[in-house]
């Protein structure tokens, strides 16, 4: 099962021939088995007699193995065994410190304002929550080595920042690997966080969902943005762990910019056991328009995000941290972008967020220059529902994931089935058309649910 980044990226394939050779008949392939009962010995040796069990994740009655293809029938026939499946891959020096210690004074952008966060220019802040005491944890790429660069110190969690590598079977155990969480050449974790704290842009500071919140960077995809379920599982896990543990009084968030075409059953178990501790979490639906959401964004107990635009972004020329989105929100101004996966039978598609064109710090490099780019996918939809439910936990530390989820649900701004032909930013039309399907409940309007939360 693969899991990409909701990132909308172009890639070039160069087809090169090759002497075609015989698979092999019969393969060892990594699975991820969730028991139904307690792991005791003698489950671990009754699973010996069919491959060899690589990692053990106690808290969620799970485990990786290594096994002959052939054998997953056999291992899923246990009665002990509540669902087993090939691990499933998913897509998504010394530095100057920013100065400021949050950018809740920064200038606003549209996609803020589109949710009622922000209002135009400086002093905007239209709630009383910016997400002080909240915890969010990022599960992505990790951060650049130029993090420091773009966002405070004392907003990420470097005592709790962690990486995991490995899964897939073909390195056996997933492992913790010390400091990789901030040394990520991909990009994508970085301008996903920027969406929640807001960023330095060259001393001016950019407003952000929740800039007081602290941010857990969690490394659980690789440098090329890919990565295994189960190495996803861990760090979810990892989460939970935290909520238990140092973390018991502090309202926690996960946001997820990844997904792929089917749920793992160990990627389920860790978000089952991470929502049992009192974690809260949200997802992107994936990029893949018609051909339905991705998971676990469609997972019924994850707050999954569809991608919107605004028709007015590229009209009259001015620059991104610019423009005055009208208030009060008109669903008649936004569009839901093809990209963004729709719900198909049996997925749950929750609440819409902006998701196209939307800037933030995003490196091609590792190089000192800081650099900007405006990017288009569910992954830029998810943190700022991610940063709205930090708002709300912050106003009720006990919060809940079901009422975060119910809230959102029920003050977003409708978004009925359309069509909206828009300019793109380089000066042309662009037709787009939607069903009910698109939408979930509709826009997040963040003062909204901030004012129904109790």
């Amino acid at each position: 099962m693969k899991r990409t980044l909701g990132l909308i990226l172009m890639l070039v394939l160069v087809v090169v021939a090759v002497v075609p050779v015989a698979a092999a008949p019969d393969p060892q392939i990594g699975i991820n088995v969730v028991l139904n009962t307690d792991i005791t010995d003698a489950a671990l040796e009754d699973l010996s007699a069919f491959g060899r069990v690589v990692d053990v994740m106690e808290d969620l009655n799970a485990l990786t193995m290594k096994v002959k293809s052939s054998r997953l029938a056999d291992i899923r026939s246990l009665s002990f065994v509540a669902g087993a499946n090939p691990d499933a891959t998913r897509q998504g020096s010394p530095i100057d410190t920013v100065a400021a210690t949050d950018f809740a004074d920064g200038l606003s952008t549209w996609n803020l304002d589109a949710i009622n966060v922000t209002d135009f220019g400086f002093g905007n802040r239209q709630v009383a929550q910016d997400g002080t005491g909240v915890y969010v944890a990022v599960l992505d790429t990790g951060l650049m080595d130029s993090w420091r660069r773009y966002f405070p110190e004392e907003r990420i969690a470097v005592e709790y920042a962690r990486s995991f590598g490995g899964g897939g079977g073909e390195r056996g155990t997933v492992s913790t690997q010390p400091n990789k969480w901030e040394h990520d050449v991909n990009g994508h974790g970085m301008h996903v966080t920027s969406t929640i704290l807001g960023y330095d842009l060259g001393g001016t500071p950019i407003n952000g969902v929740a800039p007081m919140a602290t941010i857990i960077p969690v490394k659980v995809l690789n440098q090329n943005g890919s990565g295994w379920s189960s190495v996803i599982a861990r760090g979810i896990e990892y989460i939970g762990d935290l909520k238990a543990g140092p973390l018991a009084d502090c309202p926690v968030v996960i946001n997820m910019s990844l997904g792929g075409s089917a749920l793992d059953a160990i990627e389920k178990a860790a978000i089952d056991y991470a929502i049992e501790q009192g974690v809260i979490i949200v997802a992107s639906a994936g990029n893949s328009g018609t051909g339905g959401m991705g998971y676990p964004g469609a997972y019924e107990p994850v707050i999954s995000v569809a991608a919107a635009g605004w028709a007015g972004q590229w009209l009259d020329g001015s620059w991104w941290y610019g423009i005055n989105v009208p208030d009060p929100g008109n669903p008649a101004q936004y569009y839901i972008v093809d990209f963004s996966s729709r719900q198909l039978a049996g997925q749950d598609l929750d609440v819409t967020a902006p998701g196209s064109w939307i800037v933030g710090p995003y490196q091609l490099n590792c190089g000192m220059k800081n650099s900007y780019y405006f990017l288009s996918g569910t992954s830029m939809a998810s943190p700022h529902v991610a940063g709205t439910v930090a708002l709300m936990a912050q106003k009720n530390p006990a919060l809940t994931a079901a009422d975060a989820e119910s809230i959102l649900e029920a003050t977003a701004l409708y978004m009925a089935p359309g069509t909206q032909t828009v300019y793109s930013p380089y000066g042309y039309p662009v037709t787009y058309e939607w069903g009910a399907d698109a939408t979930g409940a509709g826009l997040v309007d963040a003062a909204a649910a901030l004012a129904a939360t109790p």
